[in-house]
């Protein structure tokens, strides 16, 4: 028996300040070169006012040179291997397993969910991460590393805005780097519906994506550090202008705030993704 189509749910993350307390560079590559993260971020923000560049392609270029600087030698292998020092908040390393067997049981089995990371961070990184198996595809920016292994330049840069572009990928099936998003795909025929799809992000950054994914009848979820006023803030004013649904503390252990909200949404797309599966069986039967 063939499955259903339209049957799969997507959990789509941003990573830095997302699934982690801190941006990925602060754990790995900056305190491994020495260098301060304040005076590294703002060296990136006064660049950005001076050259009016985008701002991750400049902070991509200004590792380079510090990286340079610093005489360091941060091969592909060597940046995959300092993701072992990167904290993850509270509950992260069981989250994704029991969400896959919350749908699969709230589903009977009909519907299976896939989870994606969409991050402005370092593919070479994210590479290395502990959780990476719970990804069906991470998309980050990359640099093109020469014959000695060193970072030359960006290859791909994925920006607040370049994010969405991805979010069809998945919505398409097109997933690979190489496959293209541009030919028309009928909606019934995407595997996943954008009304399948939640978006979870902790801030401003994330706007571009929580919109689209909102406009087409998905879900976002902000999450903010717990007990900071300026996070909780951010996320009022995400809510107060419709880009979320919810917001809660990035506290991902189970009977937590946010997996609560989590699955209201997942119980609602299930509940929907069933419907629309019954309605199209019956349609087919009286036509016949």
């Amino acid at each position: 028996m063939s499955e259903p189509q339209q049957s799969t749910l997507a959990i789509v993350y941003d990573f830095d300040g997302t699934l982690t307390p801190q941006p990925m560079q602060e754990y790995t590559v900056l305190p491994e070169l020495g260098i301060s993260a304040a005076k590294f971020w703002d060296l990136v923000d006064k660049e950005v006012l001076r050259t009016g560049g985008d701002p991750i392609l400049t902070y991509m270029r200004l590792l380079v040179e510090q990286i340079e600087a610093n005489k360091a030698h941060l091969s592909r292998e060597a940046l995959r291997n300092l993701a072992t020092e990167i904290k993850y908040y509270p509950g992260v390393d069981e989250w994704f397993d029991r969400i896959n067997s919350y749908v699969k049981e709230s589903s009977k089995g009909l519907i299976k969910i896939k989870h994606y990371i969409v991050s402005a961070g370092l593919s070479e990184i994210l590479e290395g991460i502990s959780i990476k198996k719970h990804f069906s595809q991470i998309y980050a920016s990359q640099y093109y590393f020469d014959h000695h292994e060193a970072a030359r330049f960006p290859t791909i840069v994925i920006n607040d805005t370049a994010k969405t572009q991805y979010l069809f990928k998945i919505n398409k099936g097109r997933e690979e780097p190489l496959e293209t998003i541009n030919e028309y795909m009928p909606e019934e025929e995407r595997p996943v519906p954008f009304q399948n799809m939640l978006y979870i992000g902790d801030g401003l950054t994330d706007v571009p994506c929580m919109t689209v994914v909102k406009n087409y009848g998905g879900f976002a979820v902000a999450v903010h550090r717990p007990r900071s006023k300026a996070a909780i803030t951010a996320c009022q004013k995400l809510t107060a202008a419709d880009r979320i649904d919810f917001y809660a503390p990035a506290d991902y252990r189970a009977d937590s705030k946010l997996e609560n909200r989590v699955k209201k949404i997942i119980d609602l797309m299930i509940a929907r993704s069933l419907f629309e599966q019954e309605r199209k069986s019956f349609l087919k039967k009286i036509r016949k």
